[in-house]
């Protein structure tokens, strides 16, 4: 199998590809081959696919670079790594409450000022009245998406003293169990607006669903001096929004891991960092493993897995003398017997076959 790679891929992730079944290609060689393709940020266009491509791994969580419609025609899954970085930017995340609540970041600029100056010893004492802050033990933090990065800044959160409110309508049972229980509570997204010291997003990014999740409406309910943090997706804040909250005296700020629009730069309610959220050594290496592992065990059994696109599906390993076919159908009545008229036709016994479907397409495991 020939795997292609955009963007630097952690060594340890492409270490996990062994034997001699694997051939590791940048992009830029042999672009016409590859069976897989392993990318982090690179916005993908269709002439990065070729038509050789049987799948597509995403070392991170989010997809949106990846033209996952445009895949799911072609039959191909498009893999993520949900949790590889969660702990990365969790951390992060904390960093960022600790700027909201605390002049660290403007009084560090100050301090470079009077440096600059010869003025720092002179004015240190002075000057530390200015950027004054608050602790975060008793304060509220509502956290807006419940999947692995927000469930760890929730404990974290209560590790550190704070009550913490929660909203996710997506919540599964397996992300209700990552969470602490009794020590947090659950509320609409307009209860959790009014009530929260500070807000964190951790929710995905899905147009016409999530885009300005939080609303003119819902920043208009928050306290005075909320701050907000995003290191989720910058389309869920209405940006025109906070700006006029800003704008009408309104207090706290905005800490985010990317770009803010015009609106909102340069403010000193705004701190923009980056994109550093998952930018570990170790998040990196995270990532890269599990996608390795999931594009192997696809490649190598069929076995779909963490996919964004496509259907979990699994059947048990299969033995050597046994041929494994997997094919992707419209979902719709009667693609199965079709399918298996075929075999039938072609004189050819199944032994085993698991068929499982998502959104427009079925996905079929036969063991021959």
């Amino acid at each position: 199998f020939v795997i292609k790679t955009i963007n630097k891929i952690s060594p340890a992730g492409l270490a996990r590809f062994g034997g001699d079944k694997y051939t590791i290609t940048p992009s830029e060689e042999n672009p016409e081959i590859a069976h897989a393709i392993m990318l982090r940020s690179h916005k993908m266009q269709d002439s990065d696919v070729p038509l050789t491509t049987r799948a597509i791994a995403r070392c991170g969580a989010g997809t949106n670079n990846c033209n996952v419609p445009r895949m799911t025609e072609l039959g191909v899954p498009v893999f993520n790594t949900p949790g590889a970085n969660a702990n990365a930017v969790k951390e992060l995340v904390l960093c960022g409450l600790f700027m909201a609540s605390r002049g660290v970041y403007e009084g560090a600029a100050h301090m470079k000022q009077l440096h600059e100056e010869g003025t720092a010893h002179e004015r240190i004492e002075k000057d530390k009245a200015l950027f004054g802050g608050r602790e975060l033990e008793g304060k509220t933090l509502g956290v807006v998406g419940l999947g692995a990065i927000g469930a760890a800044v929730a404990h974290s959160a209560i590790a550190l003293g704070m009550d913490v409110v929660g909203y996710d309508p997506a919540l599964s049972v397996e992300g209700a169990l990552r969470l602490p229980g009794s020590d947090m509570a659950m509320a609409d997204l307009e209860e959790l607006c009014s009530k929260a010291d500070y807000v964190s997003l951790h929710a995905p990014y899905i147009k016409d669903v999530t885009h300005h999740l939080l609303s003119a409406e819902l920043i208009g309910k928050l306290k005075p001096d909320a701050s907000i943090l995003n290191f989720a997706r910058g389309e869920l804040v209405d940006e025109a929004a906070l700006a006029a909250r800003y704008d009408a005296g309104g207090g706290g700020r905005y800490i985010c891991d990317f770009a803010v629009g015009p609106e909102l730069w340069p403010r000193p309610n705004v701190v923009s960092i980056p994109h550093l959220g998952a930018s570990t050594e170790e998040a990196e290496e995270n990532a890269a493993s599990m996608a390795a592992d999931t594009i192997q065990l696809f490649l190598e059994t069929g076995t779909i897995r963490d996919s964004v696109n496509f259907p979990a599906c699994a059947l048990p390993p299969r033995m050597e003398s046994v041929n494994r076919v997997c094919v992707v159908t419209e979902n719709k009545p009667g693609m199965l017997g079709e399918l298996m008229s075929v075999f039938g036709e072609g004189g050819l016994n199944i032994l085993q076959q698991v068929n499982m479907s998502r959104g427009d397409i079925a996905y079929n495991v036969i063991d021959l």
